[in-house]
């Protein structure tokens, strides 16, 4: 991996990740340091947010995010010089937990769930495994396969900090078996009690429920936390955020994204927080060919964006750039269901999406939820399946979102 350089400005959103958004705490301006708190909330599902630079803050702003939605930041103009091998480091506690949340940490394998949340898992579950998820979200991204083959010191201790955390036994590293050179990597810094398991290679293989299947042959309880089956799962980037964190008192400031597809220099860059994606297309040499779509994540899960100044977050792993002749002709309007059945046959959870996806369309957010809509991963393979190419994940999620709303005023 190499580092992106340092844009000509940064804007750190107060949503990055799932739960309560963060409240500024520096206003136009004011000076910051690289690491210091910009962003925070009391709330227990949330994470604070740093500057990954020393400047100025030009103000707060409302930017855009890869999923469509709109979050108010922080805009900082760096200083010309930057020296990004310091950083304002967090308060030393011998608490991890603690630690976790002070460093903003989030799930970086796109979820970005608050890491310090997963720590804390319901007193009736009991964790005896940590499985270290390094089987990469997607296909064309590379950035957990670079992290474990360059620095696996790194993913390995902070695989046995979260074990030591939530008091469990057993450490596992799952790695898909395209990826040996990361295997044995890691199996040279493992020592006797981490395991590295070469897992087959296949698509959503890094889902956590099917890992935990492949891994342990547990099926997670319908409506149940992974938890419920004693195992907690982290990526692998989380978890060298983690050891960075309780080692070297560093915040999430900075993230490895992959830059793939149509763009001179394609490869893996250690990118600050809040670089517009515009700033790191540039630094992988820009647009080389005649470009369909650029997407936000990978090809199945992604986002395709609309406006290249959305800000990279904790949850950017990737920014995938199609060829215009790798994107499909658009299709307007829904398209009928022909019942071929064939996303049902495609769908690793088991579900009809064709069904809830016709519910979705007419409203009927009830029996979207009767048919198991809440158990889908958005992994897009009903959508890569489709014939007529129905917006099936955007329907999905649309009658989760439905469902999620209904429970949380119940």
């Amino acid at each position: 991996m190499v580092r992106a350089p340092v844009p000509e400005r940064i804007v750190v959103p107060m949503s990055q990740h799932l739960g309560a958004p963060n409240e500024p705490v520096v206003a136009k301006g004011d000076r910051v340091r690289r690491g210091e708190v910009v962003g925070s909330v009391e709330a227990m599902v949330s994470a604070p947010v740093h500057s990954p630079v020393d400047g100025q803050v030009a103000g707060v702003v409302e930017v855009p995010l890869a999923p469509g939605l709109r979050s108010r930041a922080v805009e900082i103009v760096p200083d010309a010089e930057q020296d990004l091998d310091s950083f304002v480091t967090l308060e030393r506690s011998e608490d991890v937990k603690a630690v976790v949340r002070a460093a903003g940490i989030v799930g970086m394998g796109g979820a970005a769930f608050p890491s310090a949340v997963k720590l804390q898992p319901p007193q009736d579950m009991r964790i005896s495994t940590v499985i270290l998820n390094g089987c990469e979200c997607e296909p064309f991204l590379t950035a957990d396969h670079r992290l474990m083959l360059e620095q696996p010191e790194r993913v390995v201790r902070g695989g046995r900090l979260i074990r030591d955390a939530v008091g469990a036994s057993r450490v596992v590293i799952g790695v898909e078996d395209n990826k040996m050179d990361a295997v044995e990597a890691l199996r040279a810094v493992a020592g006797d009690d981490v395991e590295v398991a070469a897992l087959p290679t296949r698509y959503p293989q890094g889902a956590e429920k099917q890992l935990i299947w492949t891994l342990l042959g547990k099926e997670v309880p319908k409506g149940k936390l992974p938890a419920a089956t004693g195992a907690l799962v982290h990526n692998v980037g989380t978890a060298a955020a983690v050891a960075d964190a309780v080692d070297r008192g560093k915040p999430l400031i900075e993230r490895i994204v992959t830059v793939t597809g149509a763009v001179a220099r394609p490869g893996n860059y250690l990118t600050l927080l809040g670089t517009p994606v515009s700033a790191l297309i540039e630094a992988a040499g820009g647009l080389v060919e005649p470009v369909g779509r650029v997407v936000s994540g990978g090809p199945m899960t992604g986002f395709a964006l609309g406006v290249l100044d959305v800000p990279v977050t904790k949850g950017t792993s990737g920014i995938t750039v199609l060829r215009a002749d790798q994107v499909p002709p658009e299709v307007y309007g829904d398209q009928p269901c022909i019942r071929c059945g064939r996303c049902a046959e495609a769908c690793p959870i088991f579900l009809r999406p064709y069904a809830i996806g016709i519910f979705a369309t007419g409203g009927d957010w009830s029996r979207a939820e009767e048919a198991h809509v809440l158990d889908c991963i958005e992994c897009g393979c009903c959508a890569y399946a489709c014939p007529t190419s129905r917006p099936l994940v955007q329907l999905l999620r649309r009658a989760k979102q439905a469902a999620m709303l209904k429970g949380a005023k119940q």
